[in-house]
């Protein structure tokens, strides 16, 4: 049950930009669709890595842990927009800009 708690909070993590970048695009665009199938293949190599498989408990973990990486990526871009003004689609691009 750990490791898939730890797994899933992996997940929400390597989420959060993919968010950022998807609140900043036309909806059902390509790059829209990308943010957010981009990070499938990296959820599955996880899911082999880690020999956790295929199961449907890891199920409600990870679609979890992949919904919320999605939407905190989202809220952490409209929150900087409002403070900030103009931003881009990356988040990393986006923190640095911001600290100078």
């Amino acid at each position: 049950m750990l490791k898939l708690f730890l797994l899933a909070l992996l997940i929400f993590f390597f989420n959060i930009p993919f968010g950022y970048w998807r609140a900043n695009v036309k909806k059902f665009s390509l790059q829209w669709a990308l943010a957010i199938h981009l990070p499938i293949p990296f959820i599955i190599l996880i899911r082999i890595v880690s020999n956790v498989g295929f199961g449907i408990e890891s199920y409600v973990f990870f679609v979890s842990a992949f919904f919320f990486g999605q939407l905190s990526g989202k809220k952490l871009f409209e929150y900087l927009k409002l403070k900030k003004g103009s931003l881009t689609s990356c988040l990393v691009m986006d923190l640095v800009r911001i600290k100078k």
